[in-house]
């Protein structure tokens, strides 16, 4: 993997940290509008600001994780999909075990999805395109199966 490719790869994530973050703001301040109180169990209400820091915190992992598979995969792009996926669907739990009402378990939720739905297709486009220059550019060794 060369410099020029992960540093490709961090500013296309940190970007889409970013507009995933500013979306999650958006959609939590919107819901929070028409009457979502973010209120969880212990009496807490998670703030807007709370909200766009830990979805920019996980956007950062994945781009970590982004740049790990690239390094390390010949199938980044595949791989970190089906990564990411699962770990969103993993992250659907909390919400639910918050203690909160349904609005605020509901929008949180979908605040987990928006994220995704930010981050994982950015990421996925920018390792398949840096892997396929990065398959161009090494030559295969004869008999070798770069399928993997």
């Amino acid at each position: 993997m060369k410099t020029h490719q992960l540093r490709g790869l961090a500013v296309t994530g940190f970007v889409a940290a970013l507009a995933a973050m500013a979306t999650t703001s958006l959609v939590a301040a919107l819901a929070r509008g028409v009457g979502v109180d973010f209120e969880v169990s212990d009496g807490e209400t998670i703030p807007v600001s709370g909200i766009a820091f830990v979805t920019g915190v996980f956007s950062l992992v994945g781009v970590v994780m982004a740049a790990a598979l690239l390094r390390w995969s010949a199938r980044p792009a595949e791989r970190f999909v089906w990564t990411a996926v699962s770990l969103t669907a993993i992250s659907l739990v909390p919400p639910l075990l918050a203690g909160a009402n349904a609005a605020t378990s509901s929008t949180l939720i979908g605040l987990h999805l928006v994220a995704a739905a930010v981050m994982i297709p950015t990421l996925a486009r920018s390792l398949g395109r840096l892997n396929h220059v990065d398959a161009r550019s090494v030559p295969a060794q004869r008999g070798a199966d770069v399928t993997n």
